[in-house]
């Protein structure tokens, strides 16, 4: 037997040492020549990899332009807000602060959670838009990894319901969809820029890499609206509305000097703030897209067209005897016998039988090119969403009965724009400023001559009797102020033709009356209480706003003289 001694049994050991010390060192040595290969040659591919992981490019929000009343008063504004998204991929819904997040969210847990799942295959999903900064600062404390936040902006409007109609709406994406928002909607708008950013494993954002694209903000915009003359309006058409029981009601204010629109109001209204419970119909701008027929507030402009033509002066009688006059198989109607009136008694006492008479005697063509000068049976200048241009039918199909109605004002539709709009021009000593929904510091130079200064002031004259005694509007009366307006009480038309039952209210009229600045149209829609003309539902409202008008403008009284108390027929 040989004999094993110590030395020789350690020498198995050794080599099985040595052994597993070579292998470890030439694993490490293919490791460490890997690592080089890899870094040589496919570092700028693994560079990616990596910063696709924690390098994003993110949009940095741009300001929606702010919207001014011309005095620089913000009726539109957008605040900052934040939206709280999730990705679904990345999400534990076993989260221990899951509960905590769907009770700041208002949402139900289960709910949540579904949604959540619903959408695994995606990578973003808005969990709720428009919160608080603080709240999402709250949300984001509680670290669920897939939470993030992102910055968009809400637009609030500071008059509600006042300027609804006017100002309009945008959607929860920050596009407008109504009004004043939708018509400037690329001005308005601002445009988003982007920055690299470097984000953590949760997606929050720990530095600011650089910036790509600076975001720039919408413009600002400058109405030519008042707001101070804007809630005298809407206060007191919404008031008059509520007092005769009325459907609805418009009503606008213009400076004549410019034709820019001071007041444009409609009732109903609605808050676009909080339209979760709105009513669409309380959605349209009436003043702009409801027609109807103007009814005797047209027989001013008979009265300019008799006096163009020559065939009329100021004192040329017209005979209405027996207060009827029957054409063409249609019988018209003076509310009693005024007998034989002049011009300026046919304004004061809105005779329907010497307006259409003198209608009559009109050239065909004639009437309807100072109709159109005026601007009825086409849009404005305005260019407001959904105008409608009314309705002129052209004078070769005109009837003789139909010739006769447009003399006081049946035949044609007009919106409460145009009809301030014509309006304007007779205060305007016959010119016309298109009108604007913008400020402007002057007259445009697209203003035309429609008619003759001196035509203008002579109608303008006539028209002031309307509002003294005698006349149909002695409640359109301001004190220290001279006001020439006209009355209009008008049949609705119904399903069968004219309803009986059913009126529409209207006065128009043009203060100071010695050198006018301001006109103004309110329209009633079908009051349902006592009375319905025009000089007891519509002339009182004039009168109301005008009062604070004027002295919110500054402008001086021109009837110091004749100072009395308000009539309230």
């Amino acid at each position: 037997m040989v004999a094993i001694t110590a030395k020789s049994a350690k020498k198995p050991l050794i080599w099985r040492i040595r052994l597993v010390q070579g292998a470890l060192l030439l694993g490490a040595i293919a490791l460490v020549g890997r690592l080089m290969v890899i870094n040589l040659d496919q570092r700028d591919f693994l560079q990616d990899q990596g910063d696709a992981r924690y390098l994003r490019n993110v949009s940095i929000p741009a300001n929606r332009g702010v919207i001014h009343d011309r005095n620089g008063e913000p009726l539109a504004i957008s605040t900052p807000m934040e939206s709280i998204w999730v990705n679904p991929k990345r999400i534990n819904l076993n989260h221990a602060n899951l509960p905590q997040l769907a009770k700041f969210l208002n949402i139900n847990l289960s709910k949540l959670k579904k949604d959540i799942s619903d959408r695994k295959g995606r990578e973003f999903y808005y969990l709720s838009r428009q919160q608080p900064p603080a709240l999402a600062e709250k949300i984001m404390a509680l670290r669920i990894d897939g939470i993030a936040t992102e910055r968009e902006y809400y637009r609030f409007y500071p008059l509600g319901e006042v300027v609804a109609h006017l100002i309009g709406f945008t959607n929860i994406d920050g596009v407008g969809q109504e009004g004043a928002e939708l018509m400037m909607e690329p001005r308005l708008r601002g445009h988003a820029g982007s920055k690299r950013v470097l984000k953590d494993r949760l997606g929050n954002i720990v530095e600011n890499l650089e910036s790509i694209n600076q975001p720039r903000n919408g413009d600002d915009l400058y109405l030519s609206i008042d707001r101070r003359i804007q809630y005298l309006a809407y206060r007191e058409l919404k008031a008059a509305v509520a007092r005769n029981q009325a459907r609805a009601g418009s009503a606008v204010v213009i400076d004549v000097r410019t034709g820019e629109v001071l007041a444009m109001v409609n009732q109903p209204s609605y808050n676009p703030n909080n339209r979760a419970a709105l009513d669409p119909a309380a959605m349209r701008n009436r003043a702009v897209t409801d027609i109807y027929e103007p009814g005797s507030t047209m027989k001013p402009f008979t009265i300019a067209l008799a006096l163009e033509s020559g065939l009329y002066t100021p004192e040329t009688v017209i005979d209405t005897n027996p207060g009827s006059v029957r054409i063409a198989g249609f019988t018209i109607y003076d509310h009693r016998n005024y007998g034989v009136l002049n011009l300026s008694g046919i304004i004061q006492k809105s005779s329907n039988v010497g307006a259409s008479q003198i209608a009559l005697n009109m050239d065909t063509k004639h009437y309807w090119q100072l109709l159109d000068r005026f601007g009825f049976g086409k849009i404005t200048d305005m260019g407001f969403p959904g105008e409608s241009p009314g309705y002129l039918n052209e004078y070769q199909q005109w009837r003789r009965v139909d010739q006769a109605a447009l003399g006081y004002g049946y035949g044609l539709s007009v919106s409460t724009l145009q009809l301030t709009q014509a309006y304007s021009v007779l205060a305007a000593a016959g010119v016309m400023h298109p009108v604007s929904l913008f400020r402007r510091d002057k007259a445009t130079n697209k203003s035309q001559q429609v008619i003759p200064e001196r035509i203008s002031h002579e109608v303008i004259k006539m028209m002031e009797l309307v509002t003294q005694a005698g006349g149909t509007a002695t409640s359109a009366r301001i004190n220290g102020y001279r006001v020439a307006g006209k009355t209009g009480t008008v049949r609705v038309i119904g399903a069968n033709g004219y309803d009986e039952e059913n009126y529409r209210g209207l006065f128009a009229g043009i203060t100071p009356a010695s050198n006018p600045r301001l006109a103004m149209v309110t329209v009633i829609e079908q009051p349902q209480a006592a009375d319905y003309y025009g000089g007891i539902v519509a002339a009182p409202v004039f009168s109301r706003v005008m009062t604070g008008a004027l002295r919110i403008l500054d402008i001086p009284p021109d009837n110091l003289q004749a100072v009395s108390g308000s009539a309230t027929q």
